[in-house]
């Protein structure tokens, strides 16, 4: 028998960093930034520990990538919302389904999100990837309100998502509806946007 014959047959396994890729997101969501470890990791993913390293530098740029993915994703979904947004009322609606919506959403989501935030104050790649969340947010709501107002409703439904996650006794949605509408339009107007 050759040496050839002897070695088990390797096994092609294209979609691998990316598996472990969202393993780690399913890791951070469950332990934590924390908690997290190759190990976790790599049982997550049903791969080899060392797939960890070979792919990437290290866990934390495994945490990187996995934070940027996620923050990908919340991304895509966020401009989504706003797709047929034709009016004032539209937008109001729209940021307020958007504050419901998220606030329901899968709570390991939110983890991911809070988790990344809290990470990004001591790491400044982790801070890399929250502004480029908040500057693709913003160009969104920038479609509907100057950039001051911009700035202020992506802190806003920030906010609102949290306290509706965290609170025992949440805010409303006809609550969340008039938060908004008073945020963006002061006087009431009914304003059109193209």
């Amino acid at each position: 028998m050759t040496a050839a014959a002897d070695r088990p047959a390797r096994r092609h396994d294209p979609d691998r960093a990316s598996r472990i890729v969202d393993a780690a997101i399913e890791v951070i969501a469950e332990h934590g930034v924390a908690g997290t470890t190759h190990r976790l990791i790599a049982a997550a993913a049903d791969v080899p520990l060392g797939s960890l390293t070979y792919h990437f530098t290290g866990l934390d740029d495994l945490l990187t990538q996995a934070f940027t993915r996620h923050a990908e994703r919340m991304a895509a979904d966020y401009e989504a919302r706003f797709a047929d947004v034709r009016s004032t009322e539209d937008f109001v609606e729209a940021v307020t389904g958007l504050v419901h919506a998220d606030a329901d959403a899968d709570d390991r989501d939110w983890a991911v999100a809070y988790e990344l935030n809290l990470a990004a104050v001591r790491d400044p790649a982790l801070r890399a990837v929250t502004e480029s969340w908040m500057r693709r947010s913003r160009s969104v709501l920038e479609r509907f309100v100057d950039p001051t107002t911009s700035r202020g409703v992506d802190a806003l439904i920030e906010g609102l998502v949290m306290h509706k996650v965290l609170s025992t006794r949440p805010v409303s949605r006809a609550e969340t509806h008039e938060i908004i509408a008073r945020a963006v339009r002061p006087t009431g107007s009914g304003q059109e946007h193209p």
